[in-house]
């Protein structure tokens, strides 16, 4: 498989920092980001919505500074761990703010969904799926 090209020459090391509950936010997301990792947190750790947007604002914001002052070294792309399965009750708000900021990458969680998917892909940005059983792989 190619690399995707929101990854293409933006990775100084082939990583995802894993979107620990709880633990990860924007700080965290910028730092890995201008390591040259790909920083990414859950949706649900912001909360409410309100603060999603917040952090969105904030983590697009300071990587495109960093990006300007430093064009040899770019930050890595950051993530979103978007958790699919249907209990969850904030999945369209958090998509439409994915949407509103282009999150270059989304990971799913308990499941895959192809409107979600669409959204994503709609603005250049890439999905992976948490693939954590069997079940799930197909």
């Amino acid at each position: 498989m190619a690399l995707p090209a929101v990854l293409e020459n933006r990775l100084r090391l082939p990583v995802i920092g894993s979107p620990l509950f709880i633990i990860s936010g924007p700080e965290l997301v910028i730092a890995q980001c201008k390591a040259g990792v790909v920083g990414s947190f859950p949706a649900l750790n912001a909360r409410p919505v309100s603060q999603l947007d917040e952090w969105l604002a904030q983590i697009t914001e300071e990587l495109a500074a960093w990006d300007k002052a430093h064009p040899d070294t770019p930050s890595a792309p950051f993530a979103v761990n978007q958790i699919v399965h249907k209990t969850n009750d904030r999945l369209e708000q958090d998509v439409e703010l994915t949407v509103k900021y282009k999150v270059p990458v989304v990971i799913t969680s308990l499941g895959a969904r192809e409107d979600v998917n669409q959204a994503v892909h709609s603005y250049g940005g890439v999905t992976f799926h948490d693939v954590i059983n069997d079940r799930f792989a197909r």
